[in-house]
This record gives C-alpha cells, structure tokens and sequence, in this order.
C-alpha cells in the first residue's frame, strides 16, 4: 500500500495533524510525518516532495497557517496529489491560510480542504489511494456506514428527548 506523507509547516500544527493521523491509523493507512517550512527548510521540503513517490507515498498532505506556502511548494516539486490544510494563524482566523492554499495558479493543483480540517484531508487521502486498493475501499465504505449509524442514533435520541 502507497504511504501518505504528512507535512507540517511547524509543530503547532500538529494538532490539526492529529486529527488525520487519527483517522489514517484507524484505516490501516501507513503515513510519514515531518516539520519542513515552505520558508525556514525549503531545500527539505523540496527533497521531500522530489523523491516521494521513489520512496512510496501516493499522497501528500500539507498543514501550514498565515502564507501557507507548504502545499503549493511541495505539489510545485512532485506530480503525487497534493492536499492542502490551510491553519488558523494569529491575524485572520485561518482566511490568509485558506487563500493562499486554495488560489495556485494554473498547472500546479493543490486540493484544499477547510480550515484546520486534517480529517478531512485524510479522508481524501485514503479516497485517493483507494482508487487502486480494494481493501481499502473497504474499509472506508465500513467507515461511512459506522459514521450513517452514529448520526442516525443522535437522531433517534433527539426525536426521544423532544
């Protein structure tokens, strides 16, 4: 099975990273975290998204706040799926992060999920490697039906309660 290699543009993102390592372990999906800054260690995290899919990664999953530059650096450097995760930064509750995720130019697609959503970005991840993984597919069609049953039981508590 392919790897999802999760970048973070600094530590204290990592909680919004937890949210997708949550999810990735519990769809048996192999990853590789790493802190490389779009700005502070370009030349990692150029080396990083150069030889990924050498090295066994079939999606790449980037988390940075403010410029947010990481995802677009990496999909710049690699042909794999790029998935941005914009962050909440000190000044505009994360819209800086989500525009300059969002906005690549043409010729260099980054996918973008919503602000601070990692689960959502592993989600996507996990669809992405699915495509070529049976097993996979799977497991995450089990997930959906669990995630269909949760909600229709906090329906059924609701309609108790009112």
């Amino acid at each position: 099975m392919k790897k999802v290699g999760i970048l973070m543009g600094s530590d204290s993102d990592l909680p919004v990273i937890e949210k997708a390592v949550k999810l990735l372990r519990e769809l048996e999906i192999p990853f590789e975290a790493h802190v490389y800054s779009a700005h502070r260690t370009p030349e990692q995290a150029r080396d990083f998204a150069l030889h990924a899919r050498e090295e066994g990664f079939g999606v790449i999953l980037a988390a940075a706040g403010m410029a947010a530059h990481l995802a677009g650096a990496a999909a710049a450097n690699t042909t794999l799926p790029v998935i941005g995760i914009p962050c909440k930064g000190p000044a505009l509750d994360g819209l800086d992060a989500l525009l300059s995720t969002v906005q690549m130019p043409s010729g260099i697609p980054v996918a973008t999920v919503g602000v601070n959503n990692g689960a959502n970005a592993a989600l996507l991840a996990a669809e992405i490697l699915a495509v070529e993984d049976a097993a996979l597919a799977g497991r995450l069609a089990d997930k959906r039906r669990r995630d269909t049953a949760a909600v229709l039981e906090k329906d059924a508590g609701i309609a108790a309660r009112l």
